[in-house]
């Protein structure tokens, strides 16, 4: 009886000691839009919308999403619109600190400026692999075409 009793315990005390671990976690990504900083290589302020809206059509011209900051670094799209209509995409700001993170965007990009344009917005799925790229892919995507008010 006594044996099984400290078995009871010792099972009891591991399953409170394996309950009481935290999982290893990875920095949650911080996917708020800020301006780039000056300080940073390549950094500029986001230029102002050059497009207008016809008479009779929807937005035309090209206009510049926000910066989104993601744990791997930031992401930054440029939309042109013809008539309501995305006729390019373009990165102009890609996670690069890390060489794995520049071959994940390069893999990335153009599959999601495929699907962008595909999907006339930013309605897209993300990429495999690239899930937070993909995610600040479609958020400065989205805040460009806001911009364009389409």
């Amino acid at each position: 009886m006594r044996k099984a009793a400290v078995t009871t315990v010792s099972t009891v005390a591991g399953v409170i000691l394996l309950l009481s671990l935290k999982p290893h976690q990875y920095p949650a990504p911080d996917m708020t839009a800020s301006p780039p900083s000056s300080g940073t290589p390549g950094a500029s302020p986001s230029p102002a919308p050059t497009g207008h809206k016809p008479s009779g059509g929807g937005a035309s011209g090209t206009y510049t999403g926000s910066v989104i900051n993601t744990s791997y670094g930031p992401v930054q799209v440029s939309v042109t619109l013809s008539r309501g209509r995305i006729t390019t995409v373009k990165a102009l700001r890609t996670p690069s600190d890390r060489p794995r993170s520049q071959q994940i965007a390069a893999d990335a990009v153009p599959r999601l400026t495929q699907e962008a344009l595909s999907a006339q917005s930013a309605h897209i799925d993300a990429v495999s692999g690239a899930t937070y790229t993909s995610e600040g892919y479609a958020r400065s995507l989205q805040s460009a075409l806001d911009r364009a008010g389409v």
